[in-house]
């Protein structure tokens, strides 16, 4: 087939090679190791000389397939699949950061990397600085020479700022660091990092890759160069995906960007719904055009995706009243489900961080994130709606 696929049919038609079975959908390899013809062979694999399986901890059939597909959909040179999100974050930092390196970060991220930052990776000399993703003008002040790294999440969680990424590219460029973009939110289908300049770009898959909350992992893509030091410490370290999720999550790429259109399509109804609200103080929805960052949006996304915040009036007291009213929608701290999820960050993922720190990430009180599901819009605003209502008598 001559030309460049849509992302739709990459998504689909990306497999591995039929065995001599000649079946239609890829088999799961659930083996730990593989076995040699001859001591020759066996030895060149280890060597390094020849390409092939050695231990599924190193590399599996079935993550193969699964990088191989996210490879093309972020048009990224190659990549690495891990047991998780965070298992990608906390692997890419510790194999390309040494003692003494820096890293500019956005201030809102998940409050699990805000973590790994703070606790975890200054016991080995690294240090970081937030800046405001939405002061760029401030972002020079923070660089240093030893900035190895720069790490951001856009849109970002869970306060649902952006950040342009074409600016981005090039001020990481001309300060000569590695830049990394968490494309969670947006996924490859709506936003492509790499096309305007990131060096790798982060997933965790356990969120819209895999789709119907059920397994866990993490992907990272990128730069071939960066990409081989991450497999070398990770190949030792032992942060593997498993055959099974590798399995999973390469089979639910298949329906991602048809997840992600409706995904979108409902987010923006409810966010309009929530925009015209008497209990609603404001909404982030990246198309929505009162969103502040609206034009970076519809420049660098296909889509505004399935994720929005909005600050209910009361603060945490009314919110909390509000999440117990729901009836369908379902209280967890995960996101990218088919099934709606309503959470209140500020009292579970960033639960770690300092009040000072959640004031200046945008965690509000009142904040309350909604990752919209796949049920129909009707019922999702509906059930809202019921909350509303609800909770104001008592």
């Amino acid at each position: 087939m001559a030309g460049k696929k849509h992302k739709d049919t990459i998504a689909v038609r990306t497999q591995l090679p039929k065995t001599e079975f000649n079946e239609h959908s890829v088999p799961l390899y659930l083996t730990s190791s593989f076995v040699y013809d001859d001591a020759e062979t066996m030895r060149a694999m280890f060597a390094d000389e020849k390409q092939g399986y050695i231990y599924s901890r190193f590399s599996n059939p079935n993550a193969t397939e699964l990088i191989d597909k996210m490879c093309q959909l972020e048009e990224a040179e190659a990549g690495f699949a891990l047991a998780s999100g965070m298992a990608a974050v906390f692997t890419t930092f510790m194999a390309l950061l040494r003692s003494g390196d820096h890293i500019l970060c956005c201030n809102s991220v998940f409050g699990s990397t805000h973590t790994i930052l703070e606790k975890q990776l200054s016991k080995f000399g690294i240090t970081h600085t937030y800046t405001d993703i939405l002061k760029t003008d401030d972002w020079a002040k923070a660089i240093q020479p030893n900035t190895k790294i720069i790490f951001v999440e856009t849109p970002s969680n869970p306060a649902i700022d952006l950040i342009d990424l074409a600016w981005l590219g090039k001020f990481a460029k001309k300060h000569k660091a590695i830049l990394i973009v968490d494309n969670c939110f947006a996924t490859p289908i709506l936003q492509q990092p790499i096309q305007y300049g990131a060096d790798l770009v982060i997933h965790s898959a356990t969120k819209y890759i895999d789709g119907q909350g059920r397994v866990m992992g993490g992907i990272v893509v990128g730069k071939k160069n960066l990409i081989d030091e991450i497999r070398t410490f990770a190949r030792s370290s032992g942060p593997a995906i498993s055959p099974f999720n590798s399995w999973l999550l390469s089979k639910s790429i298949e329906t991602l960007p048809i997840r992600m259109e409706r995904h979108s399509s409902n987010a923006l109804k409810v966010a309009q719904y929530l925009e015209k609200h008497a209990d609603v103080e404001s909404v982030k929805y990246p198309f929505l055009k009162s969103h502040p960052q609206y034009k970076i949006a519809k420049k660098q996304m296909t889509q505004g995706g399935g994720v929005l915040a909005f600050l209910i009036k009361g603060g945490l007291k009314r919110g909390s009243k509000f999440l117990d009213a729901l009836e369908m929608s379902s209280l967890t701290a995960n996101l990218g489900d088919t099934r709606t999820i309503v959470s209140h960050p500020a009292s579970t993922t960033h639960a770690k961080l300092t009040e000072q720190q959640r004031l200046e990430t945008g965690v509000l009180p009142g904040l309350i994130r909604i990752s919209v599901g796949l049920e129909h819009a009707d019922d999702i605003i509906a059930d809202l709606e019921q909350a509303f209502r609800k909770f104001k008598k008592k």
